[in-house]
């Protein structure tokens, strides 16, 4: 009877600890290490997918940055596309390049060829640096006032942007949002990249957006982080700001949103032996609100970015099968140790104890 009931439990634990030995030497093991970057005059593929459901397309402006000096305004030259979304969140229209520059030269060529709203030399409206200055088209005489440090609030009276298709769009598209996505290739340094209202143009050397066009509107910059990564994913990667939500509590959410994020370079070496240059982060938030009528402020989302000098190695490894056999080994053999001896000690107790009883000395 004890033998039967040995037997079982021995069979049991032996299932179960195979079943354990099988699950380690099914699963990849992956072995971390530390090292210095020691990479030089590399790029880094920032791949970003976002929302804004306050603001309309025509409003926003993408500009990237970094310590390098390095400048991009509106990003004609990356793949960065954008959707317009009505009140109700749905699309309108069709997904479109992003491309500002693009759109200021199709204005010009228009403006151009309609000699009724081309005169030979229009009027910069008092903002010429010298006589004989021109202003032919509507962004000509704003960036006249911007280099007068002048707002060019109200273009009504602006002969040149009668039919100017940023002020038509910036009408066209009020209560709208937007969804913008794409990717951005920067140096391997130290920067931003940030969402804002307004054109942005450099002013000697502070960046500036135009955000005179909007008047007195509210700007709100709630939005959702689809997706953040710096580099291609690999298996098991998790990116902090996927499905991330800023702005949706308050009733207006007006001010800068700033992430501050910490990027790892990242090396991935998969089972066949291929290798991924990515990047993993960290992220810390912070949110400043809209101070004053004049709103000091300048609302946004803004992603501030700075390189760990340390490199993370990761490279997967899998038990080998010999391994494995002589673990399994060890088990059949172990547990069929042991359970001769629980046996044997249980056959000879009980024989002893039945003797002792038939002796009459067992109390």
């Amino acid at each position: 009877m004890s033998g039967g009931v040995i037997t079982i439990v021995a069979s049991v634990v032996m299932v179960l600890l195979f079943l354990s030995e099988l699950r380690l030497y099914l699963t990849t093991q992956s072995v971390h290490e530390l090292s210095v970057d020691v990479g030089r005059g590399e790029k880094i593929q920032i791949h970003f997918d976002v929302t804004f459901p306050k603001v309309p397309c025509a409003w926003l402006s993408l500009d990237a940055m970094d310590i390098s000096g390095e400048l991009h305004l509106d990003l004609v030259d990356h793949d960065v596309y954008k959707q317009r979304l009505s009140p109700s969140g749905s699309p309108v229209k069709e997904a479109e390049k992003h491309n500002v520059e693009e759109t200021k030269k199709k204005a010009m060529a228009e403006a151009t060829a309609d000699n009724s709203t081309a005169p030979v030399c229009g009027s910069c409206y008092g903002a010429e640096e010298k006589q004989g200055d021109c202003c032919n088209t509507c962004d000509e005489v704003r960036a006249a006032y911007r280099r007068k440090g002048w707002a060019l609030a109200n273009v009504d009276h602006i002969e040149q942007c009668a039919h100017d298709a940023y002020t038509e769009s910036i009408k066209e598209q009020t209560g709208e949002g937007c969804h913008m996505w794409g990717m951005l290739e920067v140096n391997k340094v130290a920067g931003n990249f940030h969402f804002a209202p307004g054109r942005s143009y450099q002013q000697g050397s502070m960046h500036v957006h135009d955000i005179a066009p909007f008047g007195d509107a509210v700007i709100d910059f709630r939005h959702t982080v689809h997706k953040l990564s710096f580099g291609q994913p690999y298996p098991g990667m998790k990116n902090p700001l996927d499905g991330a939500k800023a702005g949706y509590t308050a009733a207006a959410a007006t001010g800068m949103f700033q992430y501050f994020l910490k990027v790892v370079p990242t090396s991935y070496t998969s089972l066949s032996n291929r290798t991924l240059a990515t990047n993993q982060f960290s992220v810390t938030e912070n949110f400043r609100e809209a101070q004053g009528a004049a709103g000091k402020t300048l609302p946004g989302v803004f992603f501030f970015y700075d390189l760990s000098p340390i490199k993370v190695k990761i490279v997967e490894h899998a038990s080998s099968f010999l391994s494995f056999l002589t673990s399994v080994c060890a088990i059949v053999g172990g547990v069929f140790t042991v359970s001769g001896i629980v046996d044997a000690f249980v056959y000879t107790s009980t024989k002893l104890i039945k003797k002792k009883m038939e002796l009459g000395k067992f109390s």
